[in-house]
């Protein structure tokens, strides 16, 4: 189990991310399945023990990755938010921020995603050990949307951060298998699906497509289940 936010102390927090950096470079070098704590603890120049007082597994580290991920996109994200107020333009500059700041990660994306397509994997960003980097990133959106000029369904509304998110998901997949120079056919999705999505959400307060954001609606809601 990670330490608690409470319980860390200025060396703590630093000796915490320079374990979460040696081990993100033999993830690079060795691969996840094959890198073990022990070879972590001896890259960060800290005992196993050590290793495993702030990071109770693997898994744990790769959490700690992910949140961290999710803070470098905020703030990557946050010119673009300053600056823009067109719904479609906040969209683009959020989902190309997230190509930026994980380009540099790319190499090994897919020793991830082996583990975090399993559903019973706590790596899958739909599991309950995500969830703070899955919140953090549905927040993101809903922070795009509050300052955008896009006049959405009041139905809707609640429900489109985390639709965004899924969008976002669903453009992490197609990135992991892109081997286009610089992942250059995942920034031309991208600029591709935003008009599309912009379109769509505009439309949402026609009356004709009414009754299929009522849908939508009802169908996330019946996903989620009971609060």
């Amino acid at each position: 189990m990670a330490v608690p936010d409470a319980a860390r102390s200025p060396k703590a927090e630093q000796t915490r991310q320079t374990i979460v950096a040696s081990a993100m470079r033999l993830f690079r070098v060795s691969g996840y399945d094959r890198t073990t704590m022990r070879a972590i603890a001896q890259e960060a120049g800290v005992s196993v023990g050590n290793a495993y007082y702030y990071f109770g597994s693997k898994e744990h580290l790769v959490q700690a990755f992910y949140d961290q991920l999710q803070a470098e996109h905020a703030e990557a994200a946050a010119g673009v938010l300053d600056e823009e107020k067109g719904f479609a333009a906040r969209l683009e500059g959020v989902l190309l921020a997230w190509l930026d700041v994980a380009a540099p990660h790319h190499a090994f994306a897919g020793q991830f995603f082996r583990n975090a397509a399993d559903p019973t994997s706590p790596l899958s960003p739909f599991s309950e050990d995500s969830a703070p980097a899955r919140d953090t990133s549905i927040a993101l959106f809903g922070t795009l949307l509050d300052g955008s000029d896009a006049k959405v369904a009041p139905a809707l509304r609640a429900e489109l951060p985390e639709l965004l998110w899924l969008l976002q998901m669903g453009m992490v997949l197609f990135w992991v298998y892109d081997q286009s120079p610089d992942q250059a056919r995942s920034r031309t999705v991208v600029r591709r699906v935003v008009p599309i999505v912009d379109r769509l959400v505009r439309l949402s307060r026609m009356p004709v497509v009414r009754g299929i954001v009522d849908d939508v609606v009802a169908l996330m809601r019946e996903l989620r289940g009971p609060s």
